[in-house]
């Protein structure tokens, strides 16, 4: 019998989930229960809170809200990848921790699910970060125009694909960063798909770094991947 999540309430029930949703975990307790609340819907599913080794009260709030946590080393994606591999829905939602999906995320995600042509398919939502400063709209337009010209939407933005998809694409690299471009490429651009929700996202790391440095910190990491260098070097020159 699994743990799934129903609309309203946690509980036991003794059916399968119509979708598991992966969220790996580093020191998260600050924006982690705004994003569990969100994904309390009208779909079943099963949530697994994939840690890396968080000090803070991370687990605790992951426990109370009724998710599966499972630990693995620091680094997104084999936290990812521990995380894919505890359930067995046949869809699979990535979701990063500080993402909150706003209201409607469900019918986004039925929509997509109840297309067979999409089995091959991935989804993801529209960029919106929690700010009001006007910067925060121009970066969310950068983003809508890399994920849908270049085929290269971020972690942030989720990522909704079939769990035969995932396995077939041989899953998240344990890579150092960059682990989502890694795997939206091997999806492919034509195989990317916008879903009709928003994933609101935090905006501290702009606000910290500014809203003209962070994007071309980003920009220069992508860079390095794509010309060939080796993600823990990246990390390396980045301070990852």
């Amino acid at each position: 019998m699994r743990q799934v999540l129903r609309p309203g309430r946690c509980r036991l029930q003794p059916v399968e989930p119509a979708l598991d949703v992966v969220i790996p975990t580093l020191n998260a307790g600050a924006t982690l229960a705004a994003t569990l609340a969100a994904l309390q819907g009208e779909l079943s599913i099963a949530i697994a809170v994939c840690d890396g080794g968080s000090t803070d009260e991370t687990a605790a709030i992951a426990r109370r809200a009724g998710a599966t946590v499972v630990t693995a080393p620091a680094g997104r994606g084999g936290q990812l990848a521990a995380g894919a591999i505890v359930g067995d829905a046949s869809w699979i939602l990535f979701l990063h921790a500080d993402t909150v999906l706003e209201p409607g995320w469900a019918n986004a995600v039925r929509a997509f699910t109840s297309r067979r042509a999409n089995i091959g398919k991935a989804g993801y939502f529209r960029l919106r970060f929690d700010s009001a400063d006007p910067r925060a709209r121009r970066v969310e337009r950068l983003a809508s125009w890399r994920a849908r010209r270049l085929g290269l939407p971020y972690g942030d933005q989720g990522l909704l694909m079939a769990r035969a998809l995932y396995e077939y694409l041989g899953g998240f690299k344990p890579l150092a960063l960059m682990e989502d471009v890694e795997l939206v490429r091997r999806v492919g651009r034509k195989n990317l798909v916008p879903l009709d929700a928003e994933a609101v996202t935090s905006a501290v790391r702009y606000e910290r770094d500014g809203w003209v440095m962070r994007p071309l910190r980003n920009l220069s990491c992508l860079a390095l991947f794509m010309a060939g260098m080796p993600p823990a070097v990246i990390a390396r020159l980045y301070g990852r």
